[in-house]
């Protein structure tokens, strides 16, 4: 036994350990003296337990705790009894601890904020001393949830056959989506390592090299502009197989789903999940991970205005573009003339060019920023078509890009469910699989199509022929798992065929040259027997960000980043000295 022999953690104990002798360790929450009586909570990660030096303590013991402040790490020897007036607000509340001994272990100055009470103080401040805002009780149980999470995911995934890799954390550059984090080489000047955005290569090779089955707790990096719901290191449960199809992987990740909530909220969810075409999740919702706890789906309502004398409908749909709709059922008693104006100048700060309304009241009467310009027949219909009675409201958005009409109704829907609640509270997670992604997207800033997921995907059998004719026809063995609205995971099955990886390749506008330049080590692997494989992988940070209902997602990261990826308590990037940067053969122009 170690000179530290604890009996066990503070919360670890109960009624049923009266009488039991205990040593225990941690921090002082508060202290509470009332004259030959001193009350000590005594904090670790587990919980608080009461503390308490009596009329029956040595006068040096007295001593001591008066002597103790807050935050103090102590020791503590004594014997569990029942309380006298009982805490029913914390699990140990029915015990304390009449204390024989009690040792200082290291004292603490007056900290910058009460540990008890982080959640009124500024995050600047929190996040400049996190290893103090990780001992409030609520906001370390996030980071032990977190653990219990990826222990489970070990679990689930272990019992399934599959095998902990470690892949590489300095590997090649690859840019293609988001900028890669550089490590300047010191042995290869003028070369560059990159930090991984995602174990995607090495993954793919441990099916080549034959383990069938990977898993890892994966840390990835990806230089981007942080949301809240984004770092720039983040943590994936990655995982793949080889002999596996879409089905495959979308079941064994239901039933990991299953399987946390109902180990870390006891939650039941209900599985298979529903699955939605990607096409029709765009166009019924406004985007690729849809919120399906409320209403609004969008409604197109070309066919009222395609030949109409008002050319701002017309006119959209004759240029390549849409027009289209969303009915705020019931909501026209509670949307002022002002708050509709309010809407209207948040979504032309997301795009728009405007935003039609007609507000029906309740009476039967209304007003509109458009009907005067339409036909009887033509506002009947879209009022048919919308499905629109008394105290509703339609909004609509006209425009030559088609898709940012529907993602522009999209951030709408999700801004008018926000605003009046219409999520319910209490309603089961919501799942949903997104599938059939396009295979590629068209960028405009580089004038050439794009892989939607990455060049590694696999094209539906039906469309391998149109990959390099009509790319705009080829849709993927993709697949996105969305939880109330976010995307928590995704995957897809991996192309095999060298054939057809070099149709990728030439379709992303890749020279053979290129191709092997950035990939050619795969390539070359391709050669020697590539299994049918596919895979996924689940953000671990934004699934337990939802799971705990966190507001940002850097409440369950132990040592987050803020969002201009500084990290402010070891104050980072800095600056490094001049040899360091001669040794890399760097200078800098700052």
């Amino acid at each position: 036994m170690g000179k530290f022999n604890r009996s066990g953690y503070c919360a670890a104990f109960s009624i049923k350990d009266v009488g039991r002798a205990v040593k225990l360790y941690g921090w002082v929450q508060k202290k509470r003296e009332m004259g030959k009586l001193v009350f000590i909570d005594l904090r670790d990660r587990s919980g608080i337990i009461q503390l308490a030096v009596d009329s029956t303590a040595s006068d040096n013991i007295f001593d001591v705790a008066h002597g103790i402040h807050a935050e103090d790490v102590i020791e503590a020897d004594g014997v569990v009894r029942e309380r006298s007036s009982k805490n029913k607000d914390i699990p140990t509340g029915d015990i304390e601890v009449e204390v024989k001994n009690i040792t200082v272990l290291s004292r603490a100055q007056t900290t910058p904020f009460e540990i008890s009470k982080v959640s009124g103080v500024n995050e600047e401040t929190r996040l400049k001393y996190r290893y103090l805002e990780l001992r409030n009780h609520e906001v370390k149980q996030k980071i032990m949830l977190r653990h219990k999470i990826t222990s489970i995911a070990r679990s689930y995934f272990y019992q399934r056959d599959f095998i902990e890799i470690e892949t590489p954390i300095l590997i090649k550059s690859t840019p293609e989506g988001a900028r890669d984090y550089l490590v300047p080489s010191r042995l290869f000047k003028g070369r560059f390592f990159a930090l991984p955005q995602s174990p995607q290569i090495y993954k793919q090779l441990t099916m080549l090299a034959g383990f069938d089955r990977y898993i890892q707790i994966a840390r990835c990096f990806r230089d981007e502009d942080l949301r809240a719901d984004r770092q720039p290191e983040f943590t994936q449960i990655d995982l793949e197989a080889s002999f596996v199809d879409p089905d495959d992987i979308m079941q064994l990740a239901e039933g990991f789903m299953k399987k946390v909530y109902k180990e870390v909220l006891n939650v039941d969810i209900d599985i298979p999940f529903k699955r939605m075409p990607y096409n029709e999740a765009v166009q019924k919702y406004g985007s690729d991970k849809p919120d399906l706890r409320f209403g609004l789906e969008l409604v197109n309502i070309e066919d009222a205005v395609k030949e109409s004398e008002f050319k701002v409908f017309s006119g959209a749909i004759a240029g390549g573009g849409t027009v289209c709709g969303i009915n705020a059922k019931r909501l026209a008693s509670l949307l002022t003339r002002k708050e509709i104006d309010n809407l209207t100048e948040e979504m032309k700060g997301c795009g728009a060019k405007g935003l039609a309304f007609t507000k029906i009241n309740k009476d039967g009467s209304s007003s509109s920023t458009y009907e005067k310009f339409l036909t009887e027949q033509e506002k009947a219909k879209i009022r048919r078509m919308m499905n629109a009675g008394e105290n509703d409201v339609i909004f609509i958005i006209a425009d030559t890009n088609r898709g940012l009409v529907l993602e522009l109704l999209g951030i709408l829907r999700c801004k008018l469910a926000e605003k009046f609640s219409l999520i319910d509270e209490n309603a089961k997670p919501c799942f949903v699989w997104v599938v059939d992604f396009p295979l590629f997207e068209y960028s405009e800033e580089e004038k050439r199509y794009v892989a939607k997921h990455h060049p590694f995907t696999s094209p539906r059998d039906e469309d391998i022929e149109n990959i390099e004719n009509a790319p705009d026809k080829v849709y993927a063995k993709a697949y996105d798992l969305v939880l109330n609205g976010n995307e928590i995971g995704g995957g897809s099955i991996r192309i095999n065929d060298p054939k057809v990886q070099d149709k990728m390749f030439k379709a992303l506008g890749f020279s053979e040259e290129e191709a092997q330049k950035r990939f050619g080590f795969l390539l070359e692997a391709f050669k020697y027997g590539a299994p049918p494989h596919g895979g996924m992988a689940f953000g671990l940070d934004r699934l337990v960000m939802l799971m705990l209902e966190c507001k940002s997602i850097r409440e369950v990261i132990a040592f987050p980043k803020v969002a201009s990826s500084a990290e402010l308590m070891t104050d980072s990037p800095g600056t490094v000295d001049k040899k360091q940067l001669d040794e890399l053969g760097i200078k800098t122009d700052f």
